[in-house]
């Protein structure tokens, strides 16, 4: 017996916190109706993207009190309202999310106050139940129902508050125009990168180098010493310069990924990272012609996050363990590294963590960082694609 009143209980406590919520949408139409007309006459258009902020928030908590109770979570797919008025009311209009949420609250009115039916099942079921459990004992009857309305209201909230199939097309519209925001912000520093490598390092080699062969000409008749140390340093300057096109080449495509594929590449990564490196490999083979490899550039991206977490992890943790995993998963590729320092990675310290999730966001994929202060730091990435 004591169970079955603790869950209706509970249940009750749900259905109040709903009949509260119901209580405050119905004093919050007051509101809507307002905007409605004040933008009607233009005079109150900028309340309009407020109110539906504020009846997201609204959804909102309804959501966090349906997942309280069944333990799924509702998902959410809004637009971002933000910008100029004129945008910030466009999106506000045009969002399918604003139906969604105007469509429950209306529903909401109804059904909002089941917890009202709750009230007289409690002297019945304390009475009815309390027979047939403490003295017949059966099974609950009266109380049960109580469970079953709040159980009624979590299920008409998910039907109404779940994203529709326009919602969620929307927010991956937005989602990929982002991603390929960040994916041209990602390529323009690249080339940038690339291009001042090549101007201040390799081009003025190449042009010292051009200078001393042009003086070792000029001197050879006269001085062939001078002329023979002149080539020689210009020897030395050529194969500096060859070392750092070698670095630019690296830059764009690792023509290790290619000679020894992801896993060889990786083990060279850790081998060179001066860390105590401990490697996990899950479905992958060593070697570039063995197996079924993905895509180059999904193995470019999870070399470069490689080498991007290593160097921090040399740079900043103040640890010298990492471990790494490597894995096919069947949805794709997933790269962990961990390392057990000071933790507190900050991707707005200029620690490359930025560019690291627009290269793996710019291939679908997702960046998860844990980093607590104390350590340790986990990179998660996963890395979409079908073997």
């Amino acid at each position: 017996m004591g169970t079955t009143v603790r869950q209706a209980a509970r249940a009750t406590v749900q259905l109040g916190r709903a009949a509260v919520l119901a209580f405050g949408s119905i004093i919050f139409i007051t509101v809507l109706l307002f905007t409605a007309v004040a933008t009607l006459v233009v005079v109150g258009a900028g309340l309009l993207p407020e109110t539906v902020l504020l009846v997201r928030r609204f959804a909102g908590a309804k959501r966090r009190q349906v997942a309280e109770w069944t333990g799924r979570e509702i998902p959410e797919a809004y637009q971002r309202v933000e910008g100029p008025l004129r945008r910030r009311l466009r999106t506000a209009v045009r969002d399918p999310g604003t139906l969604n949420d105007l469509r429950w609250m209306v529903a909401h009115y109804a059904y909002g106050f089941l917890g009202v039916l709750a009230l007289p099942l409690w002297p019945a079921g304390l009475l009815v139940d309390g027979v047939r459990q403490g003295v017949l004992g059966r099974s609950p009857l009266v109380l049960p129902l109580i469970s079953r309305l709040a159980d009624l209201d979590a299920a008409w909230s998910t039907a109404l508050l779940k994203p529709s199939p326009k919602a969620l097309l929307a927010e991956r519209v937005e989602e990929l125009t982002e991603t390929r925001a960040g994916a041209v912000a990602a390529h323009e520093a690249e080339l940038r990168r690339i291009e001042r490598d090549l101007q201040e390092g390799t081009q003025a080699r190449l042009v010292s180098l051009s200078l001393r062969i042009g003086i070792a000409k000029r001197a050879y008749e006269r001085d062939p010493d001078a002329a023979r140390k002149l080539l020689d340093d210009a020897q030395d300057q050529a194969e500096e310069a060859l070392t750092e096109l070698r670095h630019v080449v690296r830059g764009i495509h690792p023509p290790i990924l290619t000679d020894r594929g992801l896993v060889g590449a990786a083990r060279a990564l850790a081998a060179s990272s001066g860390l105590d490196v401990t490697m996990d490999v899950d479905g992958l083979e060593d070697g570039a012609q063995s197996g079924v490899r993905a895509p180059a550039a999904i193995e470019a991206a999870a070399y470069f996050v490689l080498a991007e977490a290593l160097t921090n992890a040399g740079k900043h943790s103040a640890s010298e363990r990492a471990a790494v995993r490597l894995a096919r998963t069947p949805t794709g590729l997933s790269v962990v590294v961990r390392d057990e320092g000071r933790g507190g990675a900050d991707e707005a310290a200029g620690s490359g963590l930025l560019g690291m999730r627009r290269r793996v966001a710019a291939l679908d994929g997702a960046v998860r960082l844990t980093s607590p202060v104390g350590g340790p730091t986990v990179i998660e990435v996963d890395l979409p694609y079908a073997w």
